[in-house]
């Protein structure tokens, strides 16, 4: 019973542990972001390796799951004779859900696991080392432009992914199934409010924030050579997913209770 309990003790406080170097580097981070230079080269090239870079692949994954999941829909609602509900279903659940989840995923395998490979080397090889000893804080000039970028990028990442979505979602059921065009634009507009789409925005943004402060700190805590920067790729998609998935619930109920009364539909 003893060697349970004190594994479970040791992995809860390993735990507190990471939270607190997490919550030092996003005050550290926060702090930065309004007292040290704000180097525009550095945000431009990540906002185009993040922003341009993760287009396609956020692209299709809104487009196909938009897709896949107004198929679904359509074939239930249809047997309860509710077919033009589909529209409506589709698009609150890509603006609120599917869209910035599926965006903020896709963004931490391709962008997260790079910042981590990218900073975990840089630690090993000992260049953030160098960056201390020429008076350059490593926060400032590697987690700041990497915020920045991701945090202007996040949003329109998320935008096309419930735009593409949408369409998607469509073709398939107007053009495949022969629900008349004018019912499923008609029932989904009328029924997605700029609540729904602020939601999805204001999440892609929240994901953005976990996905750098995680992978930049799994990248400045790298150790062990070539072995360490695998490793701590992986803990940073991994963590990165995870936190993503968990703080979506807790932004779902705040989001629903501040956000229910903008009702102006798109």
């Amino acid at each position: 019973m003893m060697p349970v309990l004190s594994s479970i003790g040791s992995k809860l406080l390993g735990l507190l542990s990471y939270l607190g170097e997490l919550a030092l580097l996003s005050a550290d981070t926060t702090s930065a972001l309004f007292s040290a230079r704000i180097r525009a080269g550095i945000t431009l090239s990540q906002v185009i390796s993040i922003g341009i870079g993760s287009q396609v692949v956020v692209m299709i994954t809104g487009a196909f799951t938009g897709a896949v999941f107004a198929t679904q829909a359509y074939f239930k609602f249809n047997e309860l004779g509710m077919a033009s509900a589909t529209g409506p279903v589709v698009s609150i659940i890509m603006c609120r859900e599917l869209g910035p989840v599926l965006a903020g995923l896709m963004v931490t395998g391709r962008t997260g696991a790079a910042m981590a490979a990218e900073i975990g080397t840089m630690r090993v090889t000992e260049q953030i080392d160098a960056l201390r000893a020429m008076g350059v804080t490593p926060v400032d000039y590697l987690v700041v432009p990497r915020l920045l970028a991701i945090l202007i990028s996040m949003p329109i990442l998320v935008g096309e992914a419930i735009i593409f979505g949408m369409a998607a979602a469509e073709i398939m059921t107007v053009h495949f199934f022969g629900v008349p065009e004018i019912w499923f634009r008609t029932q989904m507009l009328a029924h997605t409010g700029a609540s729904d789409l602020a939601t999805g925005l204001i999440k892609g943004t929240v994901f953005g924030a976990i996905i750098v402060l995680i992978s930049c700190h799994q990248g400045l805590t790298t150790g062990e050579g070539a072995v360490g920067v695998g490793r701590s790729t992986t803990r940073a998609v991994v963590y990165s997913s995870l936190a993503i998935l968990i703080s979506n619930l807790f932004l779902s109920l705040m989001l629903n209770r501040w956000l229910p009364t903008v009702s102006v539909n798109l």
